[in-house]
Formats: structure tokens, sequence, C-alpha cells
């Protein structure tokens, strides 16, 4: 009967990363003590298992790096590699000038920088209760905004603020980004066929000017706009400008 004899091969542990763990296999050869291998271009956050042992790197320090990314741990240049344990300084050094990361091999994090979107109000359809949740605005302040927009028939510009009662400028400037303008909301007045009573609930129009008003329209008939109560020196330039977004001619 023959009997053979098989050599006793070298049988070496390596690790294989497998999510956080760590699976201890056997090889049929190891490498040889000391063995360097040239490193070539590499991306480590992307680099598999094998690439990372043919740059150079144990079995134990390449289960680390990949340990490292299935945690969540990102290499953003080269010198990151310091980061990984079993890594020194002197091996980081001659791999450092072959790692290539690529901008698209990591998520990119979004900026979470805060802005602060500032709720817009249109300031003549709403209420007090949401004038008050302007800064500075009470509720006094916001009984007398809505107040006056009545006595206006609706505000035509934000500049308008200025005239109610008691509103000092500093709030005034606080709230002036806060707020936006429908015109269209504004209760207009027909000059030709308005009464005396109705014209003289215009704004920045005195009695004396109502009364000229009337006088004309009924010597010259129906007015055609605004220019014609200028020219004929019924009201003022200025406060035709003002008074021009409450009347309409028909």
């Amino acid at each position: 009967m023959l009997r053979y004899i098989v050599p006793e091969k070298n049988i070496a542990i390596e690790y294989i990363p497998v999510g956080d763990s760590e699976i201890e296999i056997s090889s049929a050869a190891s490498r040889p003590k000391g063995d360097i291998r040239k490193p070539f271009s590499f991306d480590p956050n992307t680099a598999s298992y094998d690439t990372l042992l043919k740059i150079g790197l144990t079995s134990k320090t390449a289960g680390t790096l990949i340990k490292y990314r299935n945690k969540g741990g990102k290499f953003r240049n080269s010198s990151d590699l310091k980061k990984v344990y079993g890594i020194n300084d002197s091996q980081a050094s001659k791999l450092m000038p072959y790692v290539k990361v690529k901008k698209d091999s990591f998520p990119k994090q979004r900026g979470y920088t805060y802005i602060e979107r500032k709720k817009m109000l249109e300031i003549n359809s709403c209420d007090s209760a949401s004038l008050v949740s302007l800064p500075g605005i009470g509720p006094v302040l916001a009984s007398r905004i809505i107040k006056y927009r009545h006595l206006l028939g609706g505000f035509a510009s934000i500049d308008q603020l200025k005239d109610v009662y008691g509103l000092p400028v500093e709030t005034y400037d606080l709230i002036k980004g806060r707020l936006q303008v429908d015109t269209l909301a504004i209760n207009r007045i027909n000059i030709n066929s308005a009464d005396y009573k109705t014209l003289a609930r215009l704004p920045y129009i005195e009695k004396f000017e109502v009364t000229s008003i009337l006088k004309y329209r009924e010597l010259k008939g129906n007015i055609s706009g605004i220019n014609e109560l200028t020219e004929n020196k019924l009201i003022g330039v200025e406060k035709a400008v003002k008074v021009r977004p409450y009347l309409k001619f028909e």
C-alpha cells in the first residue's frame, strides 16, 4: 500500500467585510510578508475589496476602510485616507498621489441654509387677525388700519399706511416688505353719476372741491378723465395723482 504525504501549505487569514461586520476566511496562499504592491489610481469611495488589496493595503485594513464607508464615512480628498485605522502617515503619503475622488462617487450633501419665507398679506382683503401677525402691529393698530382702509375705499399703495394714526415709521419699515396691494379691490366711485354725499367720501378731496366738480358736471356734462379735472383747476395735479385710483369715468 502506497502512502502519499501532502506538503503542508501556509494558510493566511483574510478579512472580508460584509455590511458592518467582518468574516474571516482562509486563502490558499498568503501574501509574502513585506510585499509592497505598486499603487495605481483609485477612488476610496468606490474601490472594491480586491482593488484595495492590489494597491497594497492589508486585508484587515481594507476591511476597516470598507466598514468605514458602510457606516457613512466619505473620502472627499486624498488626506482623508488618514482617517482609516491601520493606514499610517507613511503609507497614506505613498497612496495620496493616486487618490482620484470623483464628484459623483458620493451623494451630494444638500445645503440646509435657513431661508425665512415671509408670508405676504394682501392689505385690501386681510383681516385684523392677519395684521396682528405682523411685527409691531397689535390689536389697536390693526383696527386703525382696517378703519382707514374703509375710509379710503381701499389702499392704492403701501405708502398710504404712513397716514394711519399712531403707526410708527419704524413699524412701517418692518411690515412694508410683508404686504402687497390688489388695486382691483378698491371701491371706485363713478364721478359722472355720484351725488354729493358719495363724492364727499373720496379721500384727499375737500368739500369745496366736491361742490366745484358737481357744478362743472352740471354745466359741461360728463367728465372724460382726470386731466379734465386738473386742466379746469377743479383739483391740483398732486391731489389728482392721489385720487385717481378711486375714480372711474363712465
